[in-house]
């Protein structure tokens, strides 16, 4: 037995779930979600090393890098979780976040847990998908001891990337193998080792701070509105056209009248609105002004 993975607190015993087997219903969903209620605590905890990293992040992205995430098991399916809900949230181009399972796609549905242990396997994956040092690498391993995360890090800090790690362990081995550590530390799971469980739950609230963030700071929301998003089917058409609403004031028909004229660009359509500019003029705009709404809004109403 490793004295690393005895020493863990994401491998510890959980004092007050000692007897779980012998609770009620009632009971085993009342310590599940006392455990549970730790969680924001621990991430709030580590907002500098989170600040840090968006604003990395939002320098990064805006000059043509990309995000990869890397992971094994829950971690790696959280990281793939985050990256693909990027595209439709904030209207960027697939390519821009991605998330990339130890084992594959496969492993997004079949447990192929052996292949975290597989340095080689991580290594590979950061030279197949490109990784340059325009980019930042963003390894994820409640236990921070996954070969495959630490070992792509490591590759993708050769070829000059950015490195991040989120981690649910002090003094991990991924530690000191990253430019920052994100470690919310939630403490033992109620089910000895079920990482699925609060350090899971820790490492979604971190990646949605740091993709939601960054998207902000990018000018992938007007106010709190996501305007970036497409209306590819109807529900999207429906928040598209509520957006603008809001957004302008305008009635239905007006609103659905710019959608169509903005080919169903929500923010170009409230930026026509608001400007009395058509289509082609809105877009050279906000070209200018590197996609943000509210600056291409103030820079014509300085004009005035």
């Amino acid at each position: 037995m490793e004295d690393y993975f005895a020493g863990l607190t994401t491998e510890g015993i959980n004092q007050n779930t000692l007897m779980i087997d012998e609770c009620t219903t009632e009971q085993m969903l009342h310590l599940l979600n006392q455990e549970d209620a730790k969680v924001p605590a621990s991430v709030a905890a580590e907002i500098p090393q989170i600040m840090k990293a968006v604003d990395i992040l939002h320098h990064l992205l805006k000059n043509g890098g990309r995000m990869f995430y890397i992971g094994a098991g829950t971690s790696g399916r959280l990281g793939v979780l985050d990256a693909s809900e990027c595209p439709p949230t904030f209207g960027v181009d697939p390519t821009l976040v991605q998330g990339h399972i130890a084992g594959g796609d496969i492993a997004l549905r079949v447990a192929v847990e052996g292949y975290e242990d597989s340095a080689e396997e991580g290594i590979a994956l950061i030279e197949r998908i490109g990784v340059t040092s325009k980019d930042a690498v963003i390894g994820i391993s409640a236990s921070g001891s996954a070969s495959f995360v630490i070992a792509g890090l490591q590759k993708a800090a050769e070829l000059g990337a950015t490195t991040i790690g989120i981690v649910n362990n002090r003094n991990s081995k991924l530690e000191d193998c990253c430019d920052i550590c994100i470690a919310p530390v939630v403490g033992p799971e109620v089910i000895m080792g079920s990482t699925r469980l609060k350090a899971g739950t820790a490492q979604k609230l971190v990646l949605n701070m740091l993709t939601t963030c960054t998207m902000v700071k990018l000018g992938k929301t007007y106010n709190n509105l996501m305007v970036d998003l497409k209306a590819s089917n109807k529900k999207l058409y429906d928040r598209s056209i509520r957006i603008i609403k809001i957004a302008t004031g305008v009635d239905n028909d007006v609103a659905a009248e710019h959608l169509e004229k903005a080919s169903m660009n929500c923010k170009l359509a409230i930026l026509m609105i608001k400007t009395g500019m058509d289509a082609e003029q809105a877009e050279q705009v906000l070209d200018e002004c590197e996609g943000n709404l509210k600056l291409a809004i103030r820079s014509q109403n300085e004009l005035v």
